[in-house]
């Protein structure tokens, strides 16, 4: 199955669009949500989780295109690859010259839980203005075993463990 998306929307004066998004199952999965902040005190949210299994690659995150003054952005991707999946973020947030005072961050955040399992994060930043700012967080990490270990040696079993660790991993979707 491929899964191909293109979802856009326009925000006028003071208007807010909250995009909620979730990622499984697809063979290859290519999803980037859109907000054109086209109005004044426009506000765009994208909150997206994924789930890559053997087998399966994907490639989402979001797109954040500031136009309008006072503008704001916030995109949080979460990810889990395991079995050999890829998981990617790969996202575009823009301030153009004329979004004067406009704030946009990103966060994207992926936790492989195998050897075999891979992750990129591939930002496409842009803030044509001064009095703007793009902040931007991102981390790839390895299920830790020494929570594993100590959730273990709680009398939790090492899958119960796991999906604690991804709960706890996932819990601002």
């Amino acid at each position: 199955v491929y899964n191909l998306v293109t979802k856009r929307a326009i925000v006028d004066d003071d208007g807010v669009m909250e995009w909620i998004d979730g990622n499984i199952g697809s063979g290859i999965t290519m999803k980037y949500p859109s907000c054109i902040l086209k109005g004044e005190r426009a506000v765009g949210n994208s909150i997206s989780i994924a789930y890559a299994n053997k087998g399966q690659i994907i490639d989402a995150g979001a797109k954040m295109i500031h136009i309008g003054e006072n503008t704001k952005s916030n995109i949080v991707s979460k990810s889990i690859a395991v079995n050999g999946g890829i998981s990617n973020y790969r996202g575009t947030t823009k301030i153009n010259k004329g979004a004067i005072n406009s704030y946009a961050s990103v966060k994207c955040d992926t936790i492989i839980m195998d050897k075999d399992s891979k992750s990129d994060t591939i930002p496409n930043n842009i803030v044509s203005n001064n009095s703007s700012v793009i902040e931007h967080e991102a981390t790839i990490s390895k299920v830790s075993k020494e929570k594993l270990f100590y959730l273990m040696s709680k009398g939790f079993s090492e899958n119960l463990a796991k999906e604690l660790l991804v709960m706890g991993f996932i819990k601002d979707f």
